[in-house]
């Protein structure tokens, strides 16, 4: 399986709290909703619809999955809302009970993440999608497990916040693999990773 990275992102590489006021305020961070006045039905929206589509299974940090448990099992009967439900999802959790809520979501505890999640890596199947949880998208990064980065880059400056990238001073290189233009302003650019590094 490969690991696909599915972030919004401000110019300023701030991922957290994309989608609410109250989703993430950690560090006092004001900015929650940021990306509703850039999000482009068909470029952005079809990103994650493209994403979804290919994807075998998700995978989450443990508080962008209670936030997505918490919102979309309410919406079934949408086609994206039934994929989301339906799909296997794991969340990385070292607090969670072993039965999590959402319907197929399987518990991989935090002690053992790396290693289940090659063990994830390693077998046949789609895509294995990580959508927010950038404490989790930083590790994977840090361990040289992402095969594929697609950014929706917002034309929004938010001066800090939680970001998806380690700060351990290594280099990556990266491929520019697509670059598609919304009619907000975004960029919804496409990364291969080289590997560890």
């Amino acid at each position: 399986m490969r690991i696909v990275v599915s972030e919004f992102m401000s110019l300023d590489g701030v991922v957290q709290a994309p989608g609410g006021a109250e989703e993430d305020t950690d560090g006092g961070f004001a900015h929650g909703g940021w990306s509703h006045p850039f999000f482009d039905p068909e470029v952005v929206g079809g990103a994650f619809s493209e994403a979804l589509a290919t994807a075998e299974a998700l995978l989450f940090g443990r508080r962008t999955w209670q936030t997505m448990a918490a919102a979309w099992p309410e919406r079934a009967g949408d086609p994206f809302a039934d994929r989301m439900n339906a799909i296997p999802k794991y969340v990385v959790s070292s607090t969670l009970g072993d039965e999590p809520g959402w319907r197929n979501s399987t518990r991989i505890p935090g002690q053992d993440a790396v290693a289940r999640i090659e063990q994830l890596r390693r077998s046949e199947g789609g895509d294995l999608l990580v959508m927010g949880s950038p404490t989790l998208v930083r590790a994977l990064l840090g361990e040289g497990l992402v095969d594929e980065l697609r950014l929706m880059v917002m034309p929004v400056l938010l001066g800090g916040g939680k970001s998806i990238f380690p700060e351990d001073g290594a280099l990556r290189t990266l491929e520019l693999v697509s670059t598609v233009t919304g009619s907000t302003g975004v960029n919804v650019c496409t990364y291969r990773t080289a590997g560890k590094g």
